[in-house]
């Protein structure tokens, strides 16, 4: 299990082939769907595609992440990437940020530098983390994944292995949202001890049946939460449907179409973000193309979307019997525009809840479209953490 370091160097093959594909674009006859009601609006598609072609320079953005230490380690026959920065302080606490789907490690970007130089962003270095940003398992660079089987519950241990044998933490923190809240609350499960605490920017609890949370159970002051709920539920079905049932099939369609990718993945940052249905006003264009250009070029859909199909095959079963569920001290971010979001009663009921913070913005991709809201959160939670003996 020896890391080795590399760079990011996509062939100029692959950068002319995706040029071709998307010159080649025949667009879906789209009409009455101004609103998005049908899903992804066909004009704006193909102002993306032609911005794809004309204005979009990977090699910049390749650039910017090559800035970065990138490192790659098989662990448990899984390829797994991730990112290093060192943090700039007295005592750095090494923590591991996990991102989810339709993300990349690339949606922490805004936050990596803030956490690991907080003097140089208007912080105390004091609140310095070494951060560490791995690519989940079949996203990416972490790849290519031949294992099948992974999905949250064993990508915790693959963290665990990764934080503790190969860079030798003997402590860390957490944080993560989306998929990366439901591997950061397995570590607060089965992993409390080798934890100073977790951060989740979703609120992930293994184990909870988010269906039998009913809307009683949200405070008079929640009342936003749970009509959030509501709106959101439908607009995560259809990916829901098909990721968990036959992913395989959808893989082989948006694997050939780079535009067919960007259809499938823009949309859902439209529908999860705040962004009043605008998507530009919550992620750059350049943003939103680098993540689509990251699957596309990594050639990762298919294997990022099978995530969900090895979910829906394994039950969690809790590895202890002790109470709460998330042992380990836990900080909820809540964004307002997030796409399930749970009351403060049901979150205390399985986590030992030592933080619960209302955001004043942000959605389902809260590193990336509230990032100082979040660097703020996670620097508060931990300062207080790291402070306690061992």
């Amino acid at each position: 299990m020896k890391p080795e370091s590399f760079r990011i160097e996509i062939p100029d093959e692959d950068l002319v082939d995706l040029s071709n594909r998307l010159k080649r674009f025949r667009a879906s006859s789209d009409f009455a769907n101004d609103d998005w009601r049908y899903g992804m609006n066909g004009s704006y598609l193909r102002e993306l595609v032609d911005y794809w072609i004309d204005g979009f320079d990977w090699r910049r953005e390749e650039a910017v992440m090559n800035a970065f230490e990138h490192w790659r380690v098989e662990i448990d026959h899984v390829p797994i990437h991730y990112l290093k920065k060192s943090g700039v302080g007295p005592n750095p606490t090494p923590i591991v940020l996990t991102h989810g789907w339709p993300w990349t490690f690339w949606d922490y970007r805004y936050v990596i530098e803030p956490l690991a130089d907080p003097a140089a962003h208007g912080g105390d270095p004091a609140d310095a983390f070494d951060v560490i940003v791995p690519s989940l398992p079949g996203f990416g660079f972490s790849s290519p994944l031949q294992k099948p089987g992974i999905n949250w519950i064993k990508t915790a241990d693959l963290w665990s292995t990764l934080m503790t044998d190969v860079l030798g933490h003997e402590r860390y923190a957490a944080a993560g949202g989306d998929w990366g809240a439901f591997v950061t609350a397995q570590l607060g499960h089965k992993y409390a001890d080798q934890l100073y605490g977790v951060h989740e920017a979703f609120p992930a609890i293994p184990g909870l049946n988010y269906y039998d949370v009913a809307g009683e159970d949200y405070a008079p002051e929640e009342a936003d939460l749970y009509a959030r709920r509501l709106v959101c539920e439908p607009l995560s079905a259809s990916h829901m449907a098909v990721h968990s049932s036959d992913p395989q099939t959808l893989a082989y369609a948006l694997e050939d179409s780079p535009a067919g990718l960007a259809a499938w993945i823009v949309e859902r940052r439209r529908n999860w973000s705040d962004c009043g249905g605008n998507v530009e006003s919550a992620f750059t264009r350049d943003h939103l193309l680098t993540t689509v250009s990251l699957f596309w070029l990594t050639r990762t859909i298919g294997t990022s979307m099978r995530f969900y199909w090895e979910t829906a095959r394994e039950p969690w079963r809790p590895s202890h019997d002790r109470r709460p569920t998330i042992e380990a001290p836990a900080a909820f971010a809540v964004l307002p525009q997030d796409v399930f979001p749970l009351p403060r009663k049901t979150v205390e009921q399985h986590v030992n809840l030592q933080r619960w913070s209302r955001l004043a913005r942000g959605g389902h991709f809260g590193a990336a479209e509230a990032p100082d809201l979040i660097v703020d959160d996670i620097r508060a939670f931990f300062r207080e953490r790291r402070a306690l003996p061992d």
